[in-house]
């Protein structure tokens, strides 16, 4: 699978680290899904790899928030560390362990980042260009904290499963926002929402 990742071999070598320490983490502090952790390439690295190559460069602040094993932010850290190395990267995480596991990324990656052992709703707000989450909350409560972490003009970009429709028209009842649909890569059933203008109604 690491063959088909189109990234430097430099790049390549620590997301293999990533991937190491990922597997050594996660019987402690359940990082992702046991039944992913041996497609961990597959599921969670290219899946997130997908995800920042939507945004356009050059981008100046990437926040994901809910981070926990580092999905899709801290792959975004580790790329663009390599083919976009002023960007600036935040992740908010609201459990120590998680936080302390992000930080071991970081240092054993060499790649720099802010962590926030902080929740969502409380951190200091982000200003993010890009704004990222997977597999944290539905779509109108993402909306709530995009509005908390976003710039004006940023964009949040929100990987979504097969219910991503019905997720849409409920947070259309609360929310204006512009809406690009963009077919995941990795699953069929899943997306990327890609989403900017965001307003309550």
């Amino acid at each position: 699978m690491t063959e088909t990742l189109d990234v430097s071999r430099e790049t390549l070598e620590k997301l293999r680290v990533y991937v190491d320490l990922l597997k050594k983490w996660n019987p402690r502090i359940n990082l992702v899904a046991k039944s992913t952790i041996e497609n961990a390439w597959s599921r969670h690295i290219e899946d997130s790899l997908q995800v920042f190559h939507v945004k356009q460069l050059p981008v100046g602040k990437w926040t994901d928030i809910g981070t926990g094993g580092g999905f899709p932010g801290l792959v975004a850290a580790i790329v663009a560390a390599d083919i976009a190395p002023a960007m600036e990267f935040s992740f908010i995480e609201s459990d120590q362990r998680k936080c302390a596991f992000l930080r071991t990324v970081l240092r054993e990656t060499g790649t720099r980042a802010t962590v926030l052992a902080q929740r969502i709703e409380t951190a200091p707000a982000q200003g993010a260009d890009i704004l990222s989450a997977r597999a944290l909350a539905d779509l109108p409560t993402l909306l709530g904290f995009a509005e908390l972490h976003r710039s004006p003009s940023g964009v949040a970009l929100f990987p979504k499963g097969a219910t991503w429709e019905k997720e849409v028209k409920i947070a259309q009842e609360s929310w204006r926002f512009e809406l690009e649909v963009l077919k995941s890569r990795t699953s069929p059933d899943s997306v990327i929402l890609k989403i900017g203008e965001i307003a309550r109604v």
